[in-house]
């Protein structure tokens, strides 16, 4: 075992602050994701406007430079909207708050695509034999589409959440005592980088392994009572 000049603690500290801000920024991010797939899929046309282009706009920016608008941002944004209530405080985000919107906004972007398809990918006639039978729009929508859609989308929306535990990194920029925050520490106090980005990446590889494990046992659960492909 490497010596980490009793920093382990610290490093364990960081990776409950990841999880933490990873299944923050999940559940904002899952529940943006279904808010603009419904949006796509919406009679008004502003409103497929507002979420194409939430979605374009989200693809389109490294995710670095949202954690930065978000955080150095949102004080401006904030304070301009309180001022005509006769606030004249200073706002600020914490790291934490900052981080979890800013990934959460990145995983909703993506996240409305998949569910998009998902949608797309359950038979139209349900619907409309579900309407037939008197079902509103919103009662069709929680009883046939999204459960069905949740099953295709759930293998894209687990890459994704893969990808949003590696990001957490990038909230270590704005102070968030996060893995690679407390890496950092460590290797500034004992001038060894190796040992300590290597243990951060040992980290890293355990959620992933631990999520993956979580991931593959929602979709065998999400497939229970569906038809395997026989192999030729």
């Amino acid at each position: 075992m490497p010596d980490l000049h009793g920093f382990s603690d610290q490093l364990l500290l960081g990776l409950w602050m990841t999880v933490r801000l990873a299944l923050s920024a999940l559940g904002l991010g899952l529940v943006l994701g279904l808010a603009g797939a419904a949006a796509m899929s919406a009679p008004m046309a502003p409103v497929r406007w507002i979420a194409h282009g939430y979605t374009t706009i989200i693809r389109g920016i490294p995710e670095l430079l949202v954690v930065l608008l978000i955080y150095f941002g949102s004080s401006v944004v904030l304070m301009a909207a309180l001022r005509p209530f006769g606030y004249t405080g200073y706002i600020e985000l914490s790291p934490f708050v900052a981080g979890s919107i800013a990934l959460g906004l990145t995983f909703g972007g993506y996240a409305s695509e998949v569910f998009r398809g998902a949608f797309q990918a359950v038979p139209p006639g349900q619907g409309e034999a579900a309407r037939a039978l008197g079902m509103g729009r919103i009662h069709i929508f929680f009883r046939i589409v999204l459960p069905q859609g949740w099953r295709i989308a759930l293998p894209g929306l687990g890459n994704l959440f893969l990808v949003l535990m590696k990001d957490t990194a990038l909230v270590s920029v704005i102070g968030l005592e996060e893995i690679m925050r407390k890496a950092q520490f460590a290797v500034g106090a004992t001038k060894e980088p190796f040992t300590f980005y290597l243990a951060a990446a040992f980290l890293y590889l355990g959620l992933t392994i631990v999520s993956m494990a979580g991931l593959a046992w929602m979709e065998k659960r999400a497939n229970r009572g569906m038809p395997r492909a026989r192999a030729s």
